[in-house]
């Protein structure tokens, strides 16, 4: 069983940063692709990034692509996600999920029930 733990989340302005963490425990850091999928109220869970178990491939949604940027830290089993210029829009619950090393396939790695562990999330705020 993999427990993860979300940090770093807040209220900011348009245009700022925010840099949220993972840490996780009870398994194998480096057997799981991590993500990020964010919720905002009234919405869907919708896929943000998500970075392979070795560090060495990522995948953003177009909407966050050049503003966002995933790192992971196998060392101290927790994997970033660096958030600049950040907009209204981007106003949500953000959760961390680990999903099984398997196959590097796109559709997968955008659908939320592909992973197999999330955190509880934490909030950003950003507003105009």
């Amino acid at each position: 069983q993999v427990q993860l733990v979300e940090s770093g989340g807040g209220l900011v302005q348009a245009g700022d940063s925010l840099r949220l963490s993972c840490a996780a425990s009870g398994g194998t850091f480096s057997n799981y692709a991590m993500g990020w999928f964010r919720q905002a109220p009234g919405k869907e869970r919708e896929f943000v990034a998500v970075i392979s178990w070795s560090g060495g491939d990522t995948y953003y949604a177009d909407s966050v692509k050049g503003r966002f940027t995933m790192s992971r830290d196998n060392g101290k089993n927790t994997v970033y996600v660096q958030m600049n210029s950040l907009k209204p829009e981007d106003t949500a619950v953000y959760f961390c999920t680990a999903r099984i090393r398997g196959s590097w396939y796109f559709p997968f790695l955008v659908d939320p029930h592909r992973y197999d562990y999330w955190g509880q999330g934490t909030q950003v705020t950003v507003s105009s």
